[in-house]
């Protein structure tokens, strides 16, 4: 981490209270980690925006029966063998499987490989998981 800085924020009242009660139901224990992780989230939707390194979580939820479904969805990870990680594949039930598929690489590229899983045909849901490879945040 670097050097701490200190500064003030001139703020209406009640959008403080009400980002002071939104902090608290995410356990957030203190003003400053609070303002910390706001930051960091809008930094991380940044790098998604300027197409930079990023790494996700895609997560998919399919009936294992449909025809060759479980083939083309293993096919399109294996077209993309640079940006797909790791893929950790649960049986939920006696037809459902779900899926998550760690990538990394542009996010353009990230989103690309997400929209085509989770529009797949036989994909019954399926979400982008987006968050930042942590280069440029300390």
């Amino acid at each position: 981490m670097g050097k701490l800085t200190r500064f003030s924020v001139s703020i209406d009242s009640d959008l403080l209270e009400r980002f002071l009660r939104m902090a608290r139901s995410k356990g957030w224990k203190n003003r400053s980690l609070a303002l910390r992780n706001v930051m960091r989230e809008s930094l991380v939707r940044e790098e998604w925006r300027s197409n930079d390194e990023v790494v996700g979580t895609i997560t998919i939820v399919y009936d294992h029966h449909k025809r060759e479904l479980t083939e083309r969805l293993t096919s399109l990870q294996h077209d993309h063998h640079n940006a797909v990680m790791a893929a950790t594949h649960i049986h939920l039930d006696h037809d459902n499987c779900m899926e998550m598929i760690a990538v990394g690489g542009k996010a353009s590229q990230v989103k690309k490989i997400a929209d085509s899983l989770i529009g797949m045909r036989g994909v019954k849901h399926g979400t982008l998981s987006a968050t930042t490879s942590g280069k440029k945040l300390k």
